[in-house]
């Protein structure tokens, strides 16, 4: 089974070394970045208004603890979000690439 990783970063250098590490070790087969998005938020009671970077982790749910945690060793933010996303239906040799992906 698969999970999409959803997670913001400041800039888009931050996203892209994330995703490589992700992707090198093994715990996600992908990482698609999606610069230019705008996030207006509530923080330490503040309403802030950012430019972010979205990217879309494509990982096996077998690696999502360990996932997890390197994300959180490699994020610039101290709260990043992380939201683990299950599909309804994923095209079944693309699920098994992502799956191989993660071994």
């Amino acid at each position: 089974m698969i999970r999409i990783a959803l997670t913001t970063f400041p800039e888009e250098e931050a996203a892209e070394q994330a995703a490589r590490t992700l992707v090198t070790e093994n715990l996600a087969a992908c990482g698609t970045i999606l610069p230019g998005a705008r996030s207006i938020y509530r923080w330490e009671g503040k309403i802030e208004d950012s430019r972010e970077v979205v990217v879309l982790f494509k990982i096996d749910a077998a690696n999502q603890d360990r996932f997890e945690a390197r994300l959180l060793e490699l994020h610039p933010y101290d709260v990043p979000e992380m939201v683990f996303l299950l599909p309804s239906h994923v095209h079944a040799p693309y699920a098994q690439w992502i799956v191989a992906a993660g071994k």
